[in-house]
């Protein structure tokens, strides 16, 4: 198993993951919005079903690539740092739409709500990109079972997001309205972000496994 340290520096990261906008957090956002939080909520169920299901399929074939790919590690692990360098550059990039802008969305059915939530996390490529190129190096050979790290780990990268979307979803409307009154919040909330995941890069590159 990881130890204390790998899983809270691994919940930090799924942090960083959750807060950069990307197409779940757009979609639900945009949801609650429109339709309010109780759709935003079946929704959001529909998006960590399909992250569940891309964790479950990424820790199978990252375990397999592991064991059988020699320098496996080191290139996924350079892919991992150079995937949150862009993360970094997304947070604080030029020219982006407001994520808490309100945007007109037809009134959906619950199904309807669940499966559109399902297939925007199944076909999100921030959740992809994220366990193929970060999880591996914080997977230890020494600590026992990579598929059960691998498990591990990807939980908590779907709790983390579960929680963080709750909160987002209950309290879109009162968010939009704050950041929209006061924009210098949502400046310094990105270029922190930036900051904290280009740091996190570069570590990330620059270290091997011992």
């Amino acid at each position: 198993m990881p130890d204390t340290a790998t899983l809270l520096t691994f919940a930090a990261l799924s942090f960083g993951l959750w807060i950069t906008p990307g197409p779940n957090m757009l979609y639900l956002v945009s949801r609650s919005l429109a339709q309010g939080n109780r759709a935003g909520m079946v929704s959001l169920l529909g998006c960590q079903a399909g992250s569940a299901l891309i964790m479950l399929g990424a820790a199978a074939g990252i375990t397999a690539a592991l064991l059988a790919i020699p320098y496996a590690y080191d290139v996924l692990r350079l892919g991992g740092a150079a995937y949150l360098a862009w993360l970094a550059w997304q947070s604080v990039r030029p020219g982006g739409v407001p994520l808490f802008s309100p945007r007109p969305m037809p009134k959906e059915g619950d199904l309807r709500l669940f499966s559109i939530g399902l297939a925007t996390a199944v076909l999100n490529p921030k959740v992809a990109l994220f366990y193929v190129a970060v999880l591996p190096p914080f997977m230890n050979p020494e600590a026992g079972s990579l598929f059960l790290q691998a498990i591990v780990l990807g939980s908590i990268q779907v709790g983390v997001c579960t929680l963080g979307d709750a909160v987002l979803v209950t309290g879109a409307g009162g968010v939009a309205r704050f950041l929209n009154a006061r924009p210098m919040w949502m400046a310094a909330q990105r270029w922190v972000l930036g900051a904290a995941l280009a740091l996190i890069a570069v570590k990330l590159a620059t270290e091997s496994r011992q």
